[in-house]
């Protein structure tokens, strides 16, 4: 079994910068692409950013040059950092672990942490 808890999510104004952490753990976490998703109110739940088991990213055309994603393995802890944030980005921010980058293939998730940015 794995468990996947997020933190740092919170309130910030337009164009200001969170750090979002997901902490791991149960199984060995070298393995697995960590991902974060992200919903909106309203809207279906969406991919944001993944990283492989090798460290390589994937973003989001939406985020692209303002979120990097990494990972500690470590500590058994990936980061999300989120810089020039906008409005549009306000959502229930979501940790997952699994084979790829598509919902469908997560096989872990977290709770979730909110990010509220206002305008």
């Amino acid at each position: 079994q794995v468990q996947l808890v997020e933190s740092g999510g919170g309130l910030v104004q337009t164009g200001g910068s969170l750090r979002l952490s997901c902490a791991r753990s149960g199984r060995t976490f070298t393995s697995y692409t960590m991902g974060w998703f992200r919903q909106a109110p309203g809207k279906e739940r969406e991919f944001v950013a993944a990283i492989t088991w090798s460290g390589d990213t994937y973003y989001a055309d939406s985020v692209k040059g303002r979120f990097t994603m990494s990972r500690d393995n470590a500590k058994n802890t990936v980061y999300l950092q989120m810089n020039a944030l906008k409005p549009e980005d306000t959502a229930v921010y979501y940790c997952a672990a699994g084979r790829g980058f598509s919902d469908s293939a997560m096989d872990y998730w977290g709770k979730g942490t909110l990010v509220t940015v206002s305008s």
